[in-house]
């Protein structure tokens, strides 16, 4: 196999390397200055800080006590993600930089969440968000560059199929 990198393939890298040092930092920070369960309102019926921990994935989902069976499933789905991500670039970075920059958004999130697990057991969260009676489940940096990173992708793919949709109406 011979591949051929670019300075361009970088820009992937350096998106995710912002990420992960945004959220590993946000999170130390976070460690460092709140108690466990400690919040702060930030904007009052809109926003707190708060330290808390997940288990689960998104939402919450699959948490519970901390398994070394859960914890190597999380593991081992971030290790498959990534893997796919850099399998995807090549093919990828030739259709739009959307796609690159969503790779990179996703796999510095997906990397920053690892990190959590291999150290704690699980991942810290402290972004909550609220209207009245209707809560968001708590989130971190890299859950954001995670999602953002997943629009650009579904813009990406939507732009794309307009493309080539009045391509194929010529």
């Amino acid at each position: 196999m011979n591949a051929k990198y670019e300075l361009s393939d970088l820009i992937p890298v350096g998106v995710a390397a912002a990420v992960i040092i945004v959220d590993q930092v946000t999170k130390l920070w976070i460690m460092t200055v709140f108690a466990l369960h400690e919040q702060l309102t930030v904007i009052p019926g809109f926003f707190n800080l708060v330290y808390v921990t997940n288990t689960g994935a998104a939402f919450g989902f699959l948490a519970g006590d901390k398994t070394w069976l859960r914890q190597f499933f999380f593991v081992t789905v971030s290790i498959v993600a990534l893997v796919v991500i850099a399998l995807a670039y090549n093919h990828l970075k030739k259709q739009s930089r959307i796609f690159v920059y969503s790779l990179g958004l996703i796999a510095g999130g997906a990397v920053g969440n690892l990190i959590d697990r291999l150290r704690f057991g699980s991942v810290v969260d402290f972004l909550d968000f609220y209207l009245g009676s209707y809560h968001w489940p708590a989130f971190n940096a890299a859950d954001s560059a995670i999602t953002v990173g997943v629009g650009l992708f579904l813009l990406g793919t939507l732009l794309q199929q307009i493309k080539e949709g009045r391509e194929h109406s010529r």
